[in-house]
């Protein structure tokens, strides 16, 4: 008897805003030789991660349907999905509840693409799928120049050769161990209603758990701030002026009434720690010291001002306007380096503090970073928030790898 054809479909979905401009991509590999046999991709118009994650799945598993149009029979093939979202894995699964009404109808019709006894879920880190992201990136970057993806403009396998996507599939070989059992779970769980009163529209929140929840306080001024000079961490470290110590006890009063903070985290830099101290000593909790969030080092900038920099510098000047690869004059840090750094620092503090909320004190740079890549925004959007001393933002991260910007350059506290 001829043994059953076997696929590995990795899929991804995205969306810039959440909701937002949204695309997904889908990739059907041959396990043995990691040669790419079926790529899909498509821009869906405004909608949210988890809905083009979905279709990313339906994608790729009707891509496998169309490669081998028995699927349904006996002996069809065997499928083994990897993806990056943890929702859509364990859903599918059936070891997670479907509560969202948005979720339901696409997970039901992803489960009769293929017979569920034939299909296995995966989830994977967001590096290891890179070919399936490549590819729903390049359906949102159609998209916006209002168009759909083609096949033929696509580079998304480029950096993927199959060699090395041959090494990272796991084995598949024989029935995929207990995908009919946990194929049920999925069904029920598409029909069992939530405890309580469930909730509807975007407010219906998946079972992620608690997100890890960062409050990001800039720090209070200090002598430059007024004068609006560049302050990083290549200068002369300056303490809080009496009007930011004001505000940083401001800040303090303001979270301790609001008694939601768990941990504090600082930048080590005097500024961060003298304002993450004064809300430290309000809640009774220690300060921990996080190198990742200190501020850019603005190299021959640190204390100009921005017309003295012009001055001084402008083709420098120029080029870091123009490209967040370039750096500031005498071996400063760009934001591409700095995007990395703080990028690092974040998932770290993520790991460490899953489900849990934490002040998070720090810099202009690095918070508008961290807003920046919540959104999925473009670099030269660092130069178009506003971003006040003591003022404060917050993000929330989920266990999916999502995150939801909650608020951005809060000042009602220090009025």
């Amino acid at each position: 008897m001829t043994p059953p054809r076997q696929f590995v479909i990795e899929a991804d979905g995205g969306s810039r805003g959440n909701p937002g401009p949204a695309g997904y991509g889908a990739v059907v590999i041959d396990p043995v030789t990691g040669e790419t046999l079926a790529e899909a991709a498509e821009y869906i118009g405004v909608a949210t991660n988890n809905v083009a994650e979905y279709k990313g799945l339906i994608a790729g598993l009707r891509a496998v349907k169309a490669l081998v149009p028995d699927a349904s029979a006996d002996g069809g093939p065997r499928v083994h999905v990897r993806m990056d979202s943890k929702l859509v894995v364990e859903q599918m699964s059936g070891r997670w509840k479907i509560k969202h009404p948005d979720m339901k109808p696409l997970a039901a019709e992803a489960a009769r693409v293929l017979p569920a006894s034939a299909v296995t879920y995966e989830w994977i880190p967001r590096e290891r799928n890179k070919h399936a992201d490549r590819l729903a990136n390049e359906a949102m970057d159609a998209g916006k120049r209002g168009r759909q993806w083609e096949p033929s403009s696509s580079t998304a396998a480029l950096d993927t050769p199959k060699s090395s996507v041959a090494a990272a599939l796991p084995p598949v070989s024989g029935p995929p161990g207990d995908a009919a059992a946990g194929a049920a779970r999925a069904r029920a769980a598409l029909n069992r209603p939530a405890a309580g009163t469930p909730q509807v529209g975007w407010g219906a929140a998946p079972d992620l758990g608690e997100p890890a929840t960062f409050f990001l306080l800039r720090h209070g001024e200090t002598a430059l701030t007024p004068q609006k000079r560049f302050s990083g961490s290549g200068g002369t470290d300056p303490e809080l002026s009496a009007a930011g110590r004001r505000q940083a006890e401001c800040a303090a009063e303001a979270f301790s009434a609001r008694g939601t903070v768990q941990e504090i985290v600082s930048s080590p830099l005097r500024r961060c720690r003298e304002t993450a101290g004064a809300v430290a000593a309000r809640l009774g909790l220690e300060v921990r010291i996080e190198d990742g969030l200190r501020e850019t080092d603005f190299g021959a900038w640190e204390g100009l001002t921005f017309g003295e920099v012009g001055e001084r510098h402008r083709a420098d000047l120029d080029a870091w306007l123009a490209s967040a690869k370039a750096a500031p004059t005498g071996g400063g840090e760009s934001f591409a380096e700095v995007a990395r750094r703080v990028a690092a620092a974040r998932d770290r503090l993520i790991t460490r503090y899953a489900g849990r909320t934490v002040l998070v004190v720090t810099h202009v740079t690095p918070i508008k970073t961290l807003v920046r890549l919540a959104l999925g925004a473009p670099p030269e959007s660092l130069f178009r928030m506003e971003l006040s001393a003591a003022s404060v933002s917050t993000v929330a991260y989920y266990a999916d790898g999502n995150a939801s910007v909650r608020l951005l350059n809060d000042t009602s506290h220090l009025r």
